[in-house]
């Protein structure tokens, strides 16, 4: 049921969405458009096995459509694999809105696109994601019951996803140097964002040693002033030497060219689809002996605080949850390095045998 299908058979040239879709086996995409309001998106069910299909929105300034579409499969995919291995009664879904979220945004957009999510009848929650803020959620709201992390409730989940991040980094220290403490370590962020910021703040207090880049310089300078970091540049961050390289901005920075550039024992960060390849740059990660913390495991505090929301618990249930990111990551490489196999593979694995074990469970007649 779970299962990738083949594609073989598929004819890429006449049905090429279809084809992807089949790829990584998505039940449904949904595409939106209304040009009264500008709103272009994409809504992209991929697993409802566990529940309905929770995932952020995203608002991004895509070059084309065909990027927007290989996105949204890429993170609705890792939405149902981070959902499973958090231990969530959640199936994975994702949207993107094409647009710059500096200057597009607006009510009727949101509402209209608050709609289009109301229109699935549940099958998939939304939430803020990339470019979005707890008040473009409001606006959603409006039309549809189906989203969470509004303010007054469970809120922003930065807070929350950056714990986590931060938890598991430590689990990966404690396997890669024998201590899980990170103080004197020097840690490079890439991105200090919401989650990224989070995550500086808790790396200062424990007194490690910290370089950030982002591509907002406003906020790029604040932050290093409130936390005595280093600023570098956007491809500098590649090229210090580090103990880990925490990427928190957008994905596919380990690659080929990065890979062999970074100097660090460990990439533990909160971007999503950190591997341009995972078949490819997983495993070549390994083989150079850094651990690397499987991005949708270690990044899964955000739809912890959501998950929090759709049942009705409590903040301090939320980062409690969180918590158990420590135990999943170093059960992660704690198994990769016995079996020789690379994280990603094992986090997949271990979420896919809870999607299919769960598949199984038949509700009485």
């Amino acid at each position: 049921m779970f299962e990738v299908k083949n594609i073989e058979d598929v004819n890429l040239a006449e049905n090429p969405v279809i084809a992807q879709m089949s790829k990584y086996n998505h039940e449904q995409l949904l595409f939106c458009n209304d040009n009264e309001t500008g709103l272009k998106a994409i809504i992209a069910v991929h697993n409802t096995v566990l529940g309905p299909a929770l995932g952020g929105t995203r608002m991004w300034h895509y070059q084309n459509e065909t990027e927007a579409l290989n996105d949204v499969l890429r993170l609705s995919r890792g939405m149902t694999y981070k959902n499973s291995i958090s231990g969530l009664n959640l199936g994975g879904g994702k949207a993107v809105i094409i647009g710059d979220s500096r200057s597009m945004k607006s009510e009727a957009l949101f509402r209209r696109f608050g709609k289009f999510v109301n229109s699935l009848g549940g099958k998939y929650i939304t939430a803020e994601d990339v470019g979005i803020s707890p008040i473009d959620m409001t606006w959603v709201s409006m039309e549809t019951n189906h989203v969470v992390g509004l303010p007054g409730k469970s809120g922003d989940p930065s807070p929350v996803t950056a714990h986590g991040t931060y938890v598991g980094m430590k689990a990966c220290a404690k396997e890669q140097f024998g201590s899980d403490s990170l103080k004197g370590k020097k840690v490079a962020v890439q991105g200090v964002g919401h989650v990224g910021e989070y995550l500086v703040q808790s790396l200062a207090k424990e007194g490690a040693e910290i370089f950030i880049t982002d591509i907002h310089e406003p906020t790029l300078k604040r932050v290093a002033n409130e936390y005595g970091a280093t600023v570098v540049g956007l491809d500098e961050i590649y090229d210090i030497e580090m103990d880990i390289y925490a990427p928190c901005a957008l994905g596919a920075t380990v690659n080929d060219d990065t890979l062999s550039r970074l100097k660090c024992s460990i990439i533990a960060g909160a971007a999503n689809n950190q591997l341009q390849q995972e078949d490819v740059h997983g495993r070549a990660v390994m083989e150079k002996g850094i651990i690397y913390a499987p991005d949708f495991a270690l990044n899964a505090g955000g739809v912890i605080n959501c998950y929090s929301e759709v049942k009705g618990l409590s903040p301090d249930w939320a980062m409690s949850k969180a918590e158990e990111i420590y135990t999943t990551i170093h059960n992660i490489v704690k198994r990769s390095n016995s079996e020789n196999v690379p994280t990603y593979q094992i986090a997949n694995k271990m979420a896919e045998e809870r999607i299919v074990a769960m598949g199984k469970v038949k509700l009485p007649l």
